[in-house]
């Protein structure tokens, strides 16, 4: 039986995009057979108003902020999220760090996951 695969999608400010791609890399996220490091970033714009509990990295409590970021996407086996997440909250700037993990069906003809 495979070990469950997972998406893992996080968002980051892209002045801080290649920490959070080599910390995801580094604690074992984006193994595909033979090549590691594996993702697929798009760009876009997050906006949030940090409230007056918030200690925000950018931006200022009350006002409306919108700023440039990278969407991360990778893959990784489900028993080594809880240390991947740990590794990118180590690099990322964010006091709330938004995360998306989607749960993935492979490919039949995809066998080359591996560690």
């Amino acid at each position: 039986m495979q070990e469950e695969v997972v998406k893992l999608v996080v968002f980051v400010p892209e002045t801080h995009a290649d920490l959070v791609r080599q910390a995801l890399g580094e604690a074992g996220a984006g193994e595909i057979g033979d090549y590691h490091f594996c993702s697929f970033s798009t760009k876009g714009t997050n906006r949030f108003i940090p409230l007056a509990t918030a200690h925000p990295f950018i931006g200022e409590k009350g006002k409306m902020e919108a700023v440039p970021e990278e969407k991360i996407e990778t893959i990784c086996y489900k028993k080594d999220l809880e240390k991947i997440i740990q590794a990118v909250n180590k690099v990322h700037p964010y006091e709330e760090v938004a995360y998306d993990i989607y749960p993935l069906v492979l490919n039949p003809h995809q066998t080359t996951f591996k560690k």
